[in-house]
């Protein structure tokens, strides 16, 4: 129901809004603010009591008026921040590169970023055309920028939009770097601080030159099994980039590794970035494989992939025993990737005692189980790629990074690229694919042989959506009262361990001694119990979202007790999750 304006809404907030009545922005700004003031003061109020905030994905948004809206004003007064920042920490001549994905308003926001930093004298490398956030990462290194920008919003829903910064690894920003920049931002007030022309630099644009590069660089790191990509190459598989920018890319990498038989879904290599064929262009959702899982059914297709609108993440669903189509998540498609990596770079005689995986504290401690056994190193970082990134950087040069992953749906390998890359993971996929088969297996056997060797391990993740400020406050009492009130015991395991990475603080429950965790502060509580279940529950970065974590353990003592296996730790999440929300 719309309501008109009236005086309980905070002083501040109506200050701000009337600020953009001002003529220094555009007619069509004004007219929505004076619409919203109106008729819509619970919509104007979120639009503007507070200022977007960079997180783990950084700045991410709805697009709209306002200054807790992605729009042409906040991109550009954001650019001269981060043009600001650039030019007080490095010496001139400064660079970036810049791409952008399918969201609606991408190519304006990536034209506004380029024309500010180019009015700040940089030289600015500006994509042709819509790119993947994991060829951004390999653009900025290559092209040995200072910073990278990318605009997307990955898989949120199409509302939003959003803007990735990179530093001059090629990764996204992290501590120290991100709160200078946060400084140098909201030094930023007004778009009158700001210059649009774009004159003072130059704008130099990137295509199919990139694109090889890229390529070469990726699929050097691939290719452990000729043999069986040769024999298996025209193995029957559906891809789907979810209206992307895996549309062109994507299907170029497979054939460049010589697979044949990559079929399409037609309805989603439109690039549009309102989705029209989806609810959401999240590849962790069943929904968004659907219909690319219809057209593996009526072809007979082995194997189906989906990337996210900026193809770093990617969705897998393979056939069952009975010959059904199921879903991996994002623990088992990591877990099957790196089993296939170690087992090949053992193979190989690769391992000299320097290698090393990552994962986040978040993702299946499996992969730890399969760095043990192969004597590699496993570091576990905090939620968001960019922290496997920073080991890669203060590893480089010394140790050997292999792969690294997260439960949400995105990995990589070796350190050409600096960010989640489903570009290389769409065709380590289908590599791992051809290996089983050659070993008589289907991808769905395989992940059976691992739990069979190593355990069966399975998590579940469950969201709750709180939104606007009401939702962050009410997300704040949460994790205030769970720190406060942490539960002794979850179906029937007692806690053991309580890590509480806000106040880098390990408790031991049993011994009631406390350890410092060496990590960055982060609003993570994570509990471990006796029967090593484990809970994390932590506010999303880039969406309104608290997280909650789950995972399970137990034995399969053979194949064919993996679905009777399955099936009770199944039960097990599920009521872990009810047990855990009373």
């Amino acid at each position: 129901m719309k309501t008109s304006y009236n005086s309980d809404m905070e002083t501040s907030t109506v200050d701000k809004a009337r600020q953009w009545l001002n003529p220094l922005y555009d007619e069509q700004t004004r007219t929505e603010i004076l619409r919203l003031m109106k008729e819509d003061p619970v919509l104007l109020e979120d639009s503007f009591y507070r200022n977007l905030d960079f997180g783990t994905g950084g700045l991410r948004g709805v697009m709209g008026v306002g200054t807790n809206r992605m729009n042409r004003y906040t991109v550009g007064m954001v650019t001269q921040g981060l043009a600001n920042y650039v030019k007080k920490t490095y010496p001139g001549p400064h660079k970036a590169a810049i791409a952008y994905d399918c969201r609606n308003q991408s190519r304006e926001f990536a034209d506004i970023t380029a024309r500010v930093l180019a009015a700040n004298h940089f030289t600015v490398y500006l994509f042709d055309a819509l790119r993947p956030t994991p060829e951004l990462s390999f653009a900025v290194r290559k092209l040995e920028c200072h910073i990278g920008v990318m605009i997307t919003a990955s898989h949120n829903p199409k509302e939003y939009n959003g803007y990735k910064v990179y530093g001059n690894d090629g990764a996204q920003v992290v501590a120290p770097h991100d709160a200078l920049i946060i400084d140098q931002v909201r030094e930023v007030t007004s778009p009158d601080m700001v210059s649009f022309t774009g004159e003072g630099g130059k704008i130099i644009k990137l295509g199919k030159e990139m694109d090889k590069a890229y390529l070469d660089a990726i699929l050097s790191l691939v290719n452990l099994s000729p043999t069986e990509i040769n024999k298996f190459k025209d193995i029957k598989m559906v891809y789907t980039p979810l209206h992307g920018t895996g549309v062109h890319i994507i299907p170029m990498a497979m054939e460049r590794m010589g697979f044949t038989n990559l079929l399409r879904v037609p309805e989603q290599e439109v690039t549009d970035g309102n989705f029209p064929t989806l609810v959401s262009p999240n590849p962790e959702e069943p929904e968004a494989l659907k219909l690319a899982i219809k057209r593996a059914t009526e072809t007979g297709a082995q194997l189906v992939m989906a990337t996210d609108p900026d193809s770093d993440r990617i969705g897998v669903a393979v056939r069952n025993q009975d010959g059904d189509m199921v879903l991996l998540n994002g623990n088992q498609v990591a877990v099957l990737l790196t089993y296939y990596l170690l087992e090949k770079w053992n193979e190989a005689g690769r391992l000299k005692g320097k290698e090393y995986v990552v994962k986040t504290i978040v993702t299946t401690d499996l992969i730890q189980v399969l760095a043990d056994h192969y004597h590699v190193e496993c570091y576990n970082v905090l939620t968001g790629f960019k922290y496997i990134a920073q080991v890669i950087h203060k590893n480089e040069g010394k140790k050997v990074f292999i792969c690294g992953g997260e439960e949400s749906y995105g990995f990589n390998v070796g350190e050409f690229v600096r960010d989640k890359d489903a570009v290389v993971s769409s065709v380590l996929v289908a590599e791992v694919a051809c290996w089983a088969a050659g070993r008589g297996k289907t991808l769905y056997d395989l992940l059976k042989e691992v739990y069979l060797r190593f355990g069966f391990f399975k998590e579940r993740m469950v969201s709750r959506t709180l939104k606007g400020k009401d939702g962050m406050e009410q997300i704040k009492i949460i994790m205030k009262s769970m720190r406060e009130n942490p539960p002794q015991q979850l179906l029937g395991s007692p806690v053991v361990l309580i890590h509480d990475y806000q106040r880098s603080e390990t408790v031991d429950m049993v011994s009631d001694l406390r350890y410092r965790i060496n990590l960055p502060k982060s609003d993570v509580m994570q509990f471990i119990c006796a029967d090593n279940t484990v809970v994390t529950v932590r506010p999303s970065g880039t969406e309104p979202k608290i997280k909650y974590y789950y995972g399970v353990r137990s034995k399969l003592v053979s194949e064919a007790a993996f679905l009777e296996t399955e099936s009770l730790v199944d039960k097990k999440l599920i009521a872990l999750h009810a047990a855990f929300q009373k």
